[in-house]
């Protein structure tokens, strides 16, 4: 890229950076270092702004490069990401969002635990919401280092590293001082930035085909090598059925992990009430669906106006799809039109990726400090330093999050972010639904739901082709994957349900009806809710 892209790109990223670092300080000197005020913002969020942070934390990098990348190469199989995403958002809406809302206080455990023994629960979901808040961080880490490097022309691995290190500092920088309240204002304005340059990219690409869709999708085609095929299932996951049973555990972790998702849980804790929380997924429901719908365009786009060998040429996994179309809309390399929206979207692109891993931290080191930490303790811990281990453990977290992400470099976000879903629907979604719908349900039941589900679904991502045995994989040059399958949920989701089912039919532990009867009108009537 010239050095007018750069330049601009660089600008703008500055200004992003410096707006969300003031946002920030001016939280820290406004808060009062409550526990309540760092985990859900004092719960003073309107549904409007809650529907859009909702939002905000949802569409990742993953999204905006990750998912538009895999249209652009696999065309109708790539789209399969979209369509998961979005209708995984009906079963928010229907099964937890509310009663999530009404039975917890911070984070999922408080959910678990109001009718169990609190301290096991709490260290099994705990570990299992750090688990998947890592795989997620990864994944945007992933998506900084590819823009970054295309931004600067690819100069070597020595700058997607910095991006890499930067973006963790800068998160741990903005959970620290501004906490909940912080991380969804830089929520809002990120999706209002997103949301703003989605809809310029694709007016005009539509704009470029005069409108005509079916001229765009039959032109990407016709780019893409391989026909009307591009249009039709099974270019990526079609194969043999090795790739037929890779797109069903795909599609089961995209509609079922998200309910799961720690990140997405506690956003509805930062509204008054139940009532709040589900207008706020109503609020997301339009932003995302819109969002989704788009990404669709995008990549056809790409695939259209770029073609997929080129976008494979910039990056192997097609991350940088969507910045190389703003390119060729604005006029192409070296037009005044193409550095500047270029630029725009590289600097959306980073700010999205910034707001989310804030997002995805503070709930992971919330989930360190208010369930490991304080059930680890002989005594409850005091709030204030609960938080105090909550800002400790942002920076660990962080720290860890920038060695996978250098690691795991080359391996498309969206692909990677499929594998945070499926960890989650696997570990954290059966007990969820368990202690909200079944009576019977009990503490080794709970606990071994979600040792059920997160430890086959790990074990089963590293025995699998994503870390060894093939030219993508984490360690191209050894082999020892013995799972065939790339995504681990179509085994690990109903293993986390079943073990759930087995903890609870083995255990002597007399269930308690009374408990499950309390937290049921709870759940329903919001009486008693925090």
């Amino acid at each position: 890229m010239t050095g007018d892209h750069q330049t601009l790109a660089l600008l703008l990223f500055s200004a992003f950076v410096a707006v969300t670092l003031g946002i920030t300080t001016w939280v820290s000197r406004n808060r009062h270092g409550s526990a309540e005020e760092f985990y859900a913002g004092g719960r003073l969020f309107s549904p409007l702004e809650n529907g859009f942070a909702i939002a905000g934390d949802y569409m990742s990098a993953a999204s905006f490069l990750g998912i538009s990348g895999l249209i652009a190469l696999y065309g109708y199989d790539g789209m399969l990401y979209s369509v998961g995403f979005l209708v995984a958002w009906l079963v928010v809406l229907l099964l937890v969002a509310e009663l999530v809302r009404n039975c917890g206080k911070f984070t999922l455990a408080d959910v678990v635990a109001a009718r169990m023994a609190e301290r096991l629960v709490r260290i099994a979901a705990g570990t299992s919401s750090v688990a998947v808040s890592v795989l997620y961080l990864v994944a945007q880490m992933v998506g900084a280092g590819s823009l970054v490097a295309l931004l600067l022309g690819g100069t070597g691995e020595a700058a997607r590293s910095w991006t890499v290190i930067g973006v963790g500092a800068l998160m741990v920088v903005y959970v620290s001082l501004g906490g909940m309240r912080a991380t969804t204002w830089i929520q809002i304005v990120k999706a209002v930035l997103l949301m703003s340059g989605t809809v310029a990219l694709t007016v005009l690409v539509l704009f470029r085909f005069h409108g005509d869709v079916n001229s765009l999708l039959s032109t990407a085609a016709q780019r893409s090598g391989h026909g009307m095929d591009f249009l039709a299932p099974g270019l990526r996951y079609g194969g043999d059925w090795t790739s037929r049973l890779d797109f069903i555990s795909l599609g089961l972790a995209l509609v079922l992990g998200t309910a799961g998702l720690p990140h997405i849980l506690s956003r509805f804790y930062t509204v008054p009430t139940a009532r709040a929380a589900r207008r706020s997924v109503v609020w997301s429901i339009g932003l995302i669906g819109s969002f989704y719908l788009m990404t669709i365009v995008l990549g056809f786009g790409a695939a259209a106006l770029i073609g997929p060998d080129a976008v494979r040429s910039s990056n192997a996994s097609g991350n940088t799809a969507v910045p190389l179309l703003a390119l060729d809309l604005g006029g192409g390399a070296g037009s005044t039109g193409g550095t500047v929206l270029f630029a725009i979207v590289a600097a959306v692109a980073f700010a999205t990726i910034l707001a989310v891993v804030a997002g995805i931290t503070l709930a992971s080191s919330a989930s360190v400090a208010h369930d490991l930490y304080s059930s680890l303790r002989r005594r409850h811990a005091k709030p204030y330093s609960e938080v105090t281990v909550a800002r400790v453990a942002a920076a660990v977290i962080g720290a860890v999050a920038i060695g996978l992400g250098l690691l795991a470099r080359d391996l498309n976000v969206a692909f990677l972010v499929g594998l945070a879903f499926a960890v989650a629907a696997s570990a954290n979604l059966p007990v969820l639904l368990f202690s909200l719908f079944w009576r019977r349900f009990t503490t080794r039941g709970a606990v071994w739901s979600v040792y059920g589900g997160l430890i086959p679904a790990v074990v089963l991502v590293l025995l699998s082709p994503v870390v060894s045995g093939s030219p993508e994989a984490l360690f191209p040059g050894v082999d020892f994957h013995l799972f065939p399958l790339q995504n681990p949920g179509v085994v690990s989701i109903p293993l986390g349900f079943l073990a759930g089912w087995i903890g609870t039919a083995t255990s002597s532990e007399p269930s308690d009806e009374a408990r499950h009867a309390e937290t049921e009108v709870r759940a329903l009537t919001g009486a008693g809710a925090v």
